[in-house]
């Protein structure tokens, strides 16, 4: 079904990773950890990483500022897209996004399912696109952040992945800013 095509050349993404979290620090994000570890193992650039609280307002500027740096293609977050009242990741990444990635968020339903049976309907991961950038808003547990990686974001972040991938449209992605 999906093939990695050696006789291309793997292109390297520069990602960052924001945990949204009241509690933790940079010592105890074990899922800021485990993002990092394995955008490093794939090959990928660590373009950032920080740790900032569940506000609203807060997450959307630190994307905005994200999606405005020429040294950042991905944006993934970890945390804040549970159901209780502090969760508002989600909120923050649609007040930023141009387009939502729809499928992204029901792909990692799938995923989720074969792991955690029906508690997979209480995430509400989700992604999109703006200024050209990517950006993936994951649940703040290590085995969310590790299916997500290791079942979806691995193969559309590598662009050597066929039959389609995310690398290979990057080029295109901020073409309606640019004039005819």
């Amino acid at each position: 079904m999906t093939k990695i095509d050696e006789t291309k050349a793997f292109v390297p993404v520069k990602i960052a990773v924001l945990t949204v979290s009241d509690t933790r620090s940079l010592e105890e994000d074990r899922s800021g950890d485990v993002l990092v570890a394995l955008l490093g193992d794939a090959g990928h650039v660590l373009a950032d990483r920080k740790i900032i609280p569940d506000e609203r307002e807060l997450i959307a500027k630190t994307l905005r500022d994200w999606i405005a740096r020429s040294d950042v293609d991905v944006v993934i977050s970890t945390g804040g897209t549970g159901l209780t009242g502090r969760d508002v990741t989600v909120e923050a990444h649609r007040d930023v996004y141009e387009k939502e990635i729809d499928a992204f968020g029901t792909v990692f339903t799938i995923v989720s399912m074969q792991k955690i049976g029906t508690s997979a309907v209480q995430s509400r991961a989700t992604a999109g696109v703006a200024n050209g950038t990517y950006l993936f808003a994951l649940p703040g547990s290590p085995g969310a952040c590790r299916d997500a990686w290791n079942e979806i974001l691995r193969f559309q972040l590598d662009f050597r992945h066929n039959p389609c991938n995310f690398v290979e449209i990057m080029p295109r992605l901020d073409e309606h800013l640019q004039r005819k």
